[in-house]
C-alpha cells in the first residue's frame, strides 16, 4: 500500500485493507487534481460520503467551499431554489433574493447526495451547468455563470433509472466521467472484524465505558452476517451494544440477539431488479388496494342478495329470476365441471352469444348455496385507475385533517410522491 493511501486512511478514519475499497480511494486521489465530474455508485451505507471529501481536499479547490446537498431530502418544489436561487417576488414566501448552492460555492466543489431523486425539471438545469457553467435563479431571466466542480453520489440503478425515464440518459454520461464503485461491507469479511473493534474503542471512548470484545465465536458470526445497511448499521450496533450491555465480553448467543441470521432485512442493491421505491410501486400498490376493496364490495353484494333470496322464499321468486340464477350456476355440459371452473352464458340481447366468465365453487352449488359461491364481475367503469387513485387520496387526507405525511403512510407511498399526484389531481386547498 502506497504512503499517500495510508495518509488519506488515517486523515479520514477509513478501516480495511479490501481489494475494492482501496482502488476507490486510490481512484479518488487520481482524479482530485482535475476538474471533471465523478459519480459514486454504493448502497446505502458504504461511506460513499467520503469519496467528495477527499477529492475536494486533494484538490486546487481544497481552500474554497464545499457543500453536501442531500437531493433526496428536499421537496421537489423548492429544489430548483435550493440549488440555483431566486429573486424577490418569484413565488408565494420569497421575500427577498436568495442565492443558491451553486452560487455560495463558486470556485470549490458540490457533492450532490442521491442524485438520482432529482426531478427531471432540475436535472435540465443541473446539465446546463456542467456543460456551458450557466444558470438562472428562480423567477429570473439573467444569465449568472459559475465555477463549481460536482460530485455525485447514488444508491439507485441508474441505467434503470434512464429506462422508466425517471433520470436523463445525457445527464448520466455528464456526471459520471470517472465511475467510483464503493463495495458493500458484506464483500468486505476481513475488514468487518477491524471496524467492530474500530468502533468499540470509539464509543468506549465516548461513553467512558470498557470496550467490547468478540469471542472467537462471535467473531466468525459477525463476519458471516449480510449486514443490509452496511457499516452504518455496524457503527450502531456496536454503539447500542456498547451502552446496553454489561458483559464486555459478547458471545455467539448474545449477538444473535441483536442481528439474527435467519433476519432478511430488505437492501439497496444496484441490481438491474432491485431499487428504492418507485412512483411505479406506488401506484401498483394503490391498484392492489382498489382492487382488493373492490372484492370486498362485489362479496358485500353477493351477501346482501343471498339474504334476499333467502327471506323471499323460493317459491316466491319470479321465472325470470329462477332462470337467470340457474343460467349462472349451472355449468354446460361441455364445459369442466371441476372446482372453481369457468362457467359461461349466452347473452340474447343482441342474438350474440358472449362468453362470461364466472367463477364458481362446485357444480353442485345453487341458488340456495349462493354465500359459499364467489362471484367475479366485470366492471369497467370501477377500474379506473386514475379515479380510484383520486378518491383514495382525497379519503386520506379527509382522515388525517390534511396531514400528508400522514396521509402518505396510510397510502402506502412517498410524500413527494403524494406533493405529485395532490397537484396533478388539484387538491391543494
Amino acid at each position: 500500500m502506497s504512503s499517500e493511501l495510508q495518509n488519506i486512511k488515517n486523515r479520514f478514519g477509513i478501516i480495511g485493507n479490501f481489494p475494492a475499497l482501496n482502488r476507490a480511494l486510490e481512484k479518488s486521489i487520481q482524479v482530485a487534481p482535475t476538474d471533471i465530474s465523478v459519480l459514486v455508485i454504493g448502497e446505502s451505507g458504504v461511506g460513499k460520503e467520503f469519496i467528495p471529501k477527499i477529492i475536494h481536499s486533494e484538490s486546487k479547490r481544497k481552500h474554497q467551499p464545499y457543500i453536501v446537498v442531500n437531493c433526496g431530502a428536499i421537496p421537489e418544489g423548492t429544489i430548483d431554489s435550493e440549488l440555483f436561487g431566486h429573486e424577490k417576488g418569484a413565488f408565494t414566501g420569497a421575500t427577498a433574493t436568495r442565492k443558491g448552492y451553486f452560487e455560495v460555492a463558486d470556485g470549490g466543489t458540490i457533492f450532490l447526495d442521491e442524485v438520482g431523486e432529482l426531478p427531471l425539471q432540475t436535472q435540465v438545469r443541473l446539465l446546463r451547468v456542467l456543460e456551458s457553467g450557466e444558470f438562472m435563479k428562480v423567477g429570473s431571466s439573467q444569465v449568472q455563470k459559475t465555477n463549481v466542480r460536482i460530485v455525485a453520489a447514488t444508491n439507485v440503478n441508474m441505467m434503470k433509472a434512464i429506462h422508466d425515464g425517471r433520470f436523463r440518459e445525457d445527464l448520466f454520461y455528464r456526471l459520471n466521467t470517472v465511475q467510483i464503485d464503493m463495495p458493500a461491507l458484506r464483500e468486505r469479511k476481513g475488514d468487518i472484524h477491524l471496524l467492530f473493534r474500530k468502533f468499540a474503542i470509539d464509543f468506549a471512548e465516548k461513553y467512558r465505558m470498557p470496550e467490547l470484545e468478540l469471542e472467537p465465536g462471535a467473531v466468525h458470526y459477525v463476519e458471516n452476517y449480510t449486514f443490509p445497511g452496511n457499516v452504518r448499521q455496524l457503527r450502531n450496533l456496536v454503539e447500542q451494544m456498547t451502552v446496553v450491555e454489561r458483559n464486555r465480553h459478547v458471545t455467539v448467543e448474545k449477538l444473535a440477539e441483536y442481528i439474527p441470521m435467519e433476519t432478511h432485512l430488505p437492501m439497496v442493491v444496484n441490481t438491474p431488479n432491485s431499487q428504492k421505491q418507485s412512483d411505479f410501486g406506488s401506484e401498483r400498490e394503490i391498484m392492489y388496494k382498489i382492487l382488493f376493496d373492490m372484492r370486498n364490495d362485489i362479496n358485500d353484494l353477493k351477501s346482501l342478495t343471498s339474504e334476499l333470496i333467502k327471506n323471499r322464499g323460493n317459491s316466491d321468486l319470479s321465472n325470470q329470476e329462477k332462470n337467470l340464477i340457474n343460467r349462472i350456476y349451472t355449468p354446460e355440459p361441455q364445459q369442466n365441471t371441476a372446482p372453481n371452473s369457468l362457467l359461461y352464458f349466452e347473452d340474447n340481447s343482441n342474438n350474440q352469444t358472449v362468453q362470461t366468465p364466472t367463477i364458481i365453487s362446485s357444480p353442485e352449488d345453487s341458488y340456495e348455496d349462493f354465500e359459499d359461491i364467489e362471484i367475479e364481475e366485470n366492471r369497467p367503469e370501477s377500474l379506473s385507475l386514475q379515479n380510484n387513485e383520486k378518491d383514495l387520496i382525497i379519503k386520506a387526507l379527509e382522515k388525517h385533517k390534511g396531514r400528508r405525511n400522514k396521509a402518505a403512510d396510510e397510502l402506502g407511498i412517498s410524500q413527494r410522491t403524494l406533493y405529485r399526484k395532490i397537484k396533478q389531481y388539484n387538491l391543494e386547498e
